[in-house]
């Protein structure tokens, strides 16, 4: 078996540079010697590893307390969460886009329950005037959205800075030139698109703007009361139930098959799409939209 003999201190490989988020001893691990190549190059790379990992203990945490939680769906399985961030301004300014999300964590969990990642609710802060966020927060049992939806109003919670680019609008813009736009949620994957809707896409100067959103049963489906107001801005919304009970006569199934015996695509190079939810349903929606001649640039996730 070939061997590599070599000094730590004069082979240019083992002189690694410092790094801020994790910088070196002064001394660095003794390397048995002679070393098998293959396994000397394991070696080196786990430390090259250790020394670029991000420091998840470094990240900043910004308290701000609930100003309102409550029941968003009749079964209680969804929750409507408000943050007051009139002490975090630079947490505020950092939510541009609708479509950004950010880590939540309850201060007593940490290191008990993973930071949950939620989607921004209400639309940027900027567009509303005013300093807060909105979530709307699936429960699941011995989670931190658990956690966060047995809280009461005024307890405090920590947030992470804002993540990802959001929705990127300019893609479908103007609205003359991409005149008709699909739009697909699913269960509280609803909650950036809330955000896109009330802060503003011109959807009332497009030809065609339809927002396919799915659940359960209307016992699962928040928003409800948004509807009206919703259609007004020039969003057509057709709801589909995955389980509904007998008496429901709209459509019936899941989004994407629902979409498909809709569809009317007269235009391809026209028409933009937005998707949030299942991973099954953003892939068998944007495979179908391709095939019909969409242009992927013009088919916007949040992610």
């Amino acid at each position: 078996m070939s061997t590599l003999t070599v000094s730590s201190a004069s082979h240019p490989l083992l002189r690694l540079p410092s790094l801020p988020h994790a910088p070196f001893s002064s001394s660095m691990p003794s390397l048995p010697f002679p070393l098998p190549l293959r396994l000397l190059r394991r070696r080196l790379s786990s430390l090259s590893a250790a020394a670029v990992r991000p420091d998840s203990a470094a990240a900043v945490w910004t308290p701000a307390p609930l100003t309102l939680i409550s029941p968003a769906s009749s079964d209680a399985s969804l929750f409507h969460l408000s943050v007051d961030l009139s002490d975090a301004p630079d947490l505020a300014s950092g939510y541009t886009a609708p479509g950004q999300y950010l880590q939540v964590r309850v201060p007593s969990s940490a290191g008990e329950a993973k930071p949950a990642f939620l989607a921004i609710a209400s639309p940027p802060p900027l567009a509303i005037g005013e300093s807060r966020f909105e979530f709307l927060v699936k429960r699941v049992p011995g989670s931190t959205a658990d956690l966060l939806c047995g809280m009461k109003d005024g307890d405090v919670i920590e947030l992470g800075a804002v993540m990802g680019r959001g929705f990127e609008i300019e893609k479908i813009s103007p609205p003359d030139a991409v005149n008709t736009v699909f739009i697909f949620a699913t269960g509280s994957g609803i909650s950036p698109i809330r955000a896109l809707i009330e802060s503003g896409f011109s959807a009332n100067k497009r030809t065609d703007v339809r927002l396919y959103y799915g659940a359960r049963n209307l016992q699962r489906m928040a928003y409800q009361e948004r509807f009206k107001d919703w259609e007004s801005t020039g969003v057509r919304i057709i709801p589909v139930f995955s389980r509904p009970d007998d008496s429901w006569k709209g459509e019936k199934g899941y989004i994407q098959t629902a979409f498909f015996r809709a569809k009317q695509i007269l235009n391809p190079s026209s028409t933009g799409a937005v998707l949030c939810g299942h991973k099954q349903m953003t892939e068998d929606v944007t495979s179908v939209l391709v095939a019909d001649g969409v242009s992927k640039d013009k088919i916007l996730k949040n992610f």
